[in-house]
């Protein structure tokens, strides 16, 4: 897990190089060198393991950024796992292009299909992939200088989403007729920007509430000094800022806040808190995109129920008040059970006795103790400490 960085001149740098982040576009001269456009080779360029938006879903973005798979393999798991999704659904298909949607194959009187998330965004990457066929990469990715030695090497800062659309061009759509290369704007390792790359999220749609949890978490571990690794990471990596704010940090306050779209600093914390769910309940919630104020009630459950509230969340579409009484009866139970552990399990069979005596006869109760017992003498005895029990109990709720 990452450890402070000490380095007060980078932090001094990073500060003065906030404002000129945020303030628009790149700028047109970094370290002195004018900003160009170059073609790099496909494969010499990678995502960035940290990215707090997920573009791959978390099984494969985790595989592929520990090496264990290509950008292909990554793309063809993507599609095998959105052909079985959608061949459940009655609607298969075989080439990509079919994604698309066709207008002659719609109608009005027919209710529009109901995607899985990976089905949507295949099909805008697919589109996508169509768009820069036909019409070029008009925006070019921002990368950063990654080169060790003579090996060159770029990592994205923004436009991961035109990186796969360029792979899955490429490999998975016919007719490709480029030469692999994409255009980019090279930034030098030391003016990479995790201000830059927030505030090219947070200018998009589609940022999910878990992914700007995450983007919360990365600007808070910069500014106050942790080293942001260039491998994968594990939501524990991101858990490190619940420990973390801004209070401490009060010079960066604005430009953190500006990052994240010009929330305010409650906002903020809402947003940050998310990264107390569960692992699967992240993933759940980002994979479907639901909101934060959907998400905020289930932070007050234990984390072992947060994953089975996600899905009733998903499956019956609950608003932000129909979760709030989910949880609220959830906590109800729990307090019940904390209660239930003074209590014998025998005097809980004795009280859910007495809620029966309403369609159990005298007659039927005696039967069913002489049959217990055997002796009608010892059922006697039975119904006389049973009788003694239950005045002692009308006494003491008398006390109460």
């Amino acid at each position: 897990m990452a450890r402070p960085n000490h380095d007060t001149q980078r932090m001094d740098d990073l500060l003065a190089s906030v404002t000129s982040d945020l303030l628009g576009d790149l700028p047109q001269n970094l370290n002195g060198n004018a900003i160009h456009v170059e073609r790099i080779l496909l494969e010499m360029v990678r995502p960035d393991p940290v990215q707090p938006r997920r573009v791959l879903p978390e099984s494969i973005h985790l595989r592929f950024h520990q090496n264990q798979i290509t950008p292909t393999q990554a793309l063809r798991e993507l599609v095998q796992i959105v052909q079985i999704a959608a061949r459940h659904r009655g609607r298969p298909f075989n080439n990509l292009l079919e994604l698309l949607p066709n207008a002659d194959d719609e109608r009005d009187d027919e209710p529009a299909a109901i995607l899985t998330p990976e089905e949507v965004f295949l099909r805008d990457l697919v589109n996508l992939a169509i768009t820069i066929r036909d019409d070029g990469q008009v925006n070019p990715l921002t990368v950063v200088d990654a080169s060790q030695g003579v090996t060159r090497l770029f990592r994205i800062e923004t436009g991961e989403r035109r990186y796969w659309a360029t792979w899955l061009l490429r490999d998975f759509i016919p007719n490709y007729t480029g030469d692999g290369m994409i255009p980019c704007i090279i930034i030098p390792a030391n003016r990479s920007s995790v201000f830059r790359q927030a505030k090219e999220n947070t200018a998009r749609s589609g940022l999910t509430a878990v992914a700007l949890a995450r983007q919360a978490a990365l600007l808070l571990l910069t500014v106050h000094g942790y080293e942001i690794p260039a491998y994968a990471v594990e939501n524990d990596f991101y858990r490190q800022a619940l420990d973390l704010d801004l209070r401490s940090k009060r010079e960066y306050t604005d430009a953190v806040l500006s990052a994240m779209g010009g929330m305010g600093k409650m906002q903020f914390s809402q947003y940050k808190a998310l990264l107390k769910l569960s692992d699967e309940a992240l993933e759940l919630a980002d994979r479907y995109s639901i909101e934060e104020y959907r998400l905020r009630p289930v932070l007050a459950v234990p984390a072992e129920y947060h994953a089975e509230i996600m899905r009733q969340i998903i499956d019956f579409n609950l608003s932000a008040k129909q979760v709030k009484e989910l949880c609220d009866s959830g906590n109800a139970d729990q307090d019940d059970d904390d209660v239930r552990k003074d209590i014998s399990p025998s005097a809980m069979k004795i009280a859910k006795v007495a809620q029966s005596t309403q369609v159990t006869s005298a007659q039927e109760l005696a039967r069913a103790i002489m049959l217990q017992e055997g002796d009608s003498a010892v059922a006697k005895a039975r119904l006389q400490a049973l009788r003694k029990l239950i005045t002692e109990a009308e006494r003491y709720l008398g006390a109460e």
